[in-house]
């Protein structure tokens, strides 16, 4: 292969071959979501509810794990766009040493603050129970999610999008075949529902990191795990977390808002903290594709960027942003004309429908217009600029929306909170725009 492929061929063609693996991945992930929540809405309301409420902290995990991963991915693009092979490899070595020690410490920490963190919620006995049985087990798995998420990464950095694509695809095929058999016990399994959710979703990230693993020891590569480089280097390891850091902390910050507007909507009833996390739910399959897409744009922009090839860069930002406009347009409209039926997937409680209708109605008001900061956000992470992508991040879930969603809650109700995420995403699209464009302007 052309080693430098990526500054050579043309930008579209490029783009779409790095681009549509990843999202054909994130698609089939973003069903294994949904999947998995409808086999857990089966169970009760009341476990649905639990997921949502031990969401936050599965998100966190995922954030560290994904935010560290884009760290070593816009690190070894640079220094291949460089040339720099030993320095890719370096990088990649550091980064999967400091990423086990990461999941090991998310690992007694999650488990650790889940009983205190449910409570503060719920003061169902029920709801923490389940909530407490499929952490326990959920949350055994996060060394084999970060590993596997750092594999991803590594893969990506060199162009081997269709290995990350696979693999992903097989893990989550693999999950949502075993959700029914663990969580109901068909055939010769046990029915262990909660637990049963939690080992299935387990077993897939573990099928996944294996096919990683496996390509990665039959297949040369350009980037290599190295034993003379596992030995921490100062520089190193500050580059990884100046761009780590600020990645993993905008990936985290749903987490805060999840939390902060649970806390919120749980003065109005339960019913709303369901019908946000079954949002929630339900937008992993507009924005996994959006985010599939920007995987596909980050190790092209770093690879560019490093190689000094500017014009290509803000060739492929504004391709990329028109195709995630794309997939927020489709988006939005399966919201406005199909809001009950989605809702329906996952309650059949009249209430808890008519709430979540009017919840996806307001709320997908703001999806077009979100793909400015997503793009922007994630652009910035390709180019090294960890701190500008979190300046976009800080807005869209804390700065702006947590007090629009306070005032517009006591003024409105759960009606305002809701409004509060499409004036946010116009607000932010704003600040995205003119934060991209300052910190990309070429220094005199």
């Amino acid at each position: 292969m052309n080693e430098n492929f990526m500054k050579e061929r043309p930008v579209l063609p490029l783009l779409l071959s790095m681009a549509l693996p990843m999202v054909l991945s994130m698609l089939v992930n973003s069903l294994y979501n949904i999947v998995d929540s409808f086999f857990v809405a089966q169970i009760s309301e009341d476990a649905m509810t639990a997921l949502s409420l031990v969401y936050p902290i599965q998100n966190f995990i995922n954030a560290v794990g994904i935010g560290f991963g884009v760290g070593i991915n816009a690190v070894i693009a640079f220094y291949l766009g460089a040339g720099d092979s030993s320095r890719a490899d370096r990088a990649a070595s550091q980064g999967l040493l400091l990423a086990v020690v990461h999941s090991i410490v998310m690992t007694i920490g999650s488990i650790a603050v889940m009983p205190v963190f449910l409570r503060r919620f719920t003061s169902s006995e029920t709801v923490i129970d389940l909530g407490l049985r499929y952490s326990a087990v959920a949350f055994l798995f996060t060394i084999v999610i970060v590993a596997g998420v750092t594999f991803e990464k590594i893969f990506q950095a060199v162009g081997s999008m269709k290995v990350t694509m696979v693999s992903l695809m097989c893990g989550c095929v693999a999950n949502i075949i075993l959700d029914p058999v663990l969580i109901f016990g068909l055939g010769p399994f046990p029915e262990m529902g909660m637990e049963g959710a939690a080992l299935a979703t387990g077993i897939g990230q573990s099928f996944t990191l294996a096919i990683y693993l496996v390509v990665y020891l039959v297949r040369p590569s350009r980037v290599r795990i190295r034993r003379q480089y596992l030995a921490l280097d100062r520089k190193m390891v500050l580059k990884l977390y100046s761009i780590g850091i600020p990645a993993s902390l905008n990936l985290a910050l749903p987490s805060v808002l999840i939390s902060s507007l649970n806390a919120i909507l749980s003065s109005y009833s339960e019913v709303y903290i369901l019908v946000l996390g079954i949002y929630y739910k339900l937008q992993t399959f507009l924005y996994l594709p959006a985010n599939g897409i920007v995987q596909g744009m980050r190790p092209l922009i770093g690879f560019n960027y490093g190689a000094g090839e500017h014009k290509r860069v803000n060739q492929i930002y504004q391709i990329v942003l028109c195709m995630s406009g794309s997939i927020m347009i489709l988006g939005t409209a399966i919201c406005l004309i199909f809001p009950g039926q989605l809702m329906s997937l996952f309650t059949h409680t009249p209430e808890t429908i008519r709430a979540g209708e009017t919840a996806l109605r307001i709320i997908s008001a703001g999806f077009l217009v979100s793909a400015v900061s997503v793009t922007s956000s994630g652009a910035l992470e390709g180019l090294g600029k960890g701190v500008p992508s979190l300046v976009i991040s800080l807005c869209r879930y804390v700065i702006v929306i947590l007090p629009a969603a306070f005032l517009l809650g006591k003024i409105f109700g759960p009606v305002g909170v809701w409004n509060a995420f499409w004036i946010t995403e116009a607000v932010t699209a704003v600040i995205a725009f003119g934060v991209y464009r300052s910190s990309t302007r070429p220094q005199n």
